[in-house]
């Protein structure tokens, strides 16, 4: 595709090369991807969108988003954790999600987990491991982006060390670019120079599974 720099788009704006590998990426890219995201919820339909991305695509995650949200009750903790045993054979029937059993149990111990966490307690954990933005120059080439960083890898520790499952370095180092604790947009690309706004999105790519 390119060298890892940014690549103009249809519009002639310069993004991240990944943004133009699928139609459903630049909108994603723009508004989405980067972007802080706050709130338990919010967090935990990251986390668990990650864990359900380990080894495939992130454009299979991405438009099966939709079919996610409404099998996981819009991924609100308390009701994911008081999910039966019938909800988990339905999750395990559905095709509008990936029907991988240990991801689906993942995330259904996960939510029962973080409902002995005290409210805000997932976003706060979360957002202490964001680096020093002073201390990341941006990105030249996709080159330039780590899979994983010291941050990452403390954020991985200390996320299962309080009972988590699928929470690896590299799946915590895509939540951290997904919700805006890093910016891995590139130094040239549009999208580095639109002002954030807080958000609900969705989660982002790993740079290690690049949808390039």
């Amino acid at each position: 595709m390119s060298d890892g720099a940014a690549l103009a788009g249809p519009d002639g704006a310069l993004r991240c090369p990944w943004a133009l590998s699928a139609p459903e990426y630049v909108a994603y890219h723009d508004e989405e991807w980067g972007r802080p995201v706050h709130g338990d919820d919010a967090l935990f339909e990251r986390l668990s969108l990650e864990a359900f991305q380990s080894g495939l695509s992130w454009i299979t995650i991405l438009r099966r988003r939709p079919g996610f949200r409404a099998a996981f009750a819009g991924f609100e903790i308390a009701s994911v954790a008081a999910f039966t045993d019938d909800d988990r054979e339905r999750l395990l029937a559905d095709a509008g999600i990936i029907r991988n059993r240990a991801k689906i149990d993942a995330t259904l111990a996960n939510a029962r987990a973080l409902t002995q966490w005290s409210p805000g307690e997932l976003d706060a954990l979360i957002w202490s491991h964001a680096p020093d933005p002073a201390g990341r120059p941006a990105p030249k080439a996709l080159s330039d982006v780590p899979p994983v960083t010291p941050e990452s890898t403390a954020l991985s520790k200390a996320l299962k060390k309080r009972g988590l499952r699928f929470v690896g370095p590299t799946t915590a180092y895509a939540l951290m670019q997904a919700c805006g604790l890093v910016d891995d947009h590139l130094e040239t690309c549009v999208a580095r120079s639109t002002p954030s706004k807080a958000r609900g999105g969705a989660t982002a790519p790993s740079t290690s599974a690049s949808p390039c």
